[in-house]
């Protein structure tokens, strides 16, 4: 069931999306060769919990995920745990960050380079947002969500790198996931209609290599089958009237 939101909880959702960007943003500062990925964890749920919320991620699931932060490094997809792997000069790191407060979920990921990392590997991250932002463009009332799906598809696939289609994005709300699914790949014209008041998580999920995965034994953690990197970006989306409203706020990240 797909469940529609007033202004006011669009307004909590923004809320909540704001403080996942300015947590990125506080991680972001952090992010250089030799922090563990569990430091970084740690500054993460120490921010959420001193602005009032408390991390979305930390407990969820089966099994229950033990961290504030999904961080996923070179290979690893989405999900990953924190642990004690350092980071070093040419990582990239995919940081996905959820809260809960006044009842309702931010949830919204952003992937960094660590300091100077390879031409083709900052291609894989720049396309990878640019097909964020084509999937964002189409998320308008009275589209369906193949067209989203469809924009992010075509863009990757252009510049020759793969879409992941074992994950897909998500409705959000008083649930980390409601409906509908937001797939990366799709076909323009077909799913559900977009209408005023849904709220949706696009988060293209792309490839360097093969678009094929691995679930590891960790239960969580998944990683590209050939070990070439993957990138990470995910907006959180208010349909309106007016078009795309976009609750994530990039520019707290980037300005950092």
């Amino acid at each position: 069931m797909i469940y529609l939101k007033t202004k006011e909880e669009i307004e909590l959702l923004r809320e909540n999306n704001i403080l996942v960007s300015k947590t990125l943003a506080e991680v972001k500062k952090h992010i250089k060769p030799g922090i563990t990925t569990k430091e970084l964890d740690a500054v993460a749920e120490n921010f959420i919990r001193a602005n009032g919320a408390v991390p979305g991620f930390l407990g969820y699931g089966n099994p229950p995920f033990p961290g504030t932060l999904c961080i996923s490094v070179n290979e690893q997809v989405v999900h990953g745990i924190p642990s004690d792997y350092v980071l070093k000069e040419g990582d990239i790191v995919s940081v996905d960050c959820g809260t809960v407060m006044k009842g309702f979920y931010g949830d919204s990921a952003y992937t960094f380079a660590v300091g100077e990392i390879a031409p083709d590997v900052q291609r894989l991250l720049t396309v990878t947002k640019e097909s964020l932002i084509k999937g964002t463009e189409q998320a308008k009332v009275g589209n369906r969500i193949g067209d989203v799906s469809a924009a992010v598809q075509r863009h990757a696939e252009a510049a020759g790198f793969s879409v992941v289609r074992e994950l897909t994005g998500h409705g959000l709300g008083r649930h980390m996931h409601e409906d509908p699914e937001v797939p990366n790949f799709g076909i323009k014209g077909r799913g559900p209609i977009l209408q005023e008041g849904m709220v949706i998580c696009i988060e293209p999920m792309i490839n360097m290599g093969t678009r094929h995965v691995v679930f590891e034994r960790d239960g969580w953690t998944v990683r590209t089958r050939d070990r070439k990197p993957s990138a990470h970006f995910e907006f959180a989306v208010a349909i309106t009237k007016d078009g795309p409203d976009v609750l994530t706020d990039y520019d707290i990240i980037e300005n950092e």
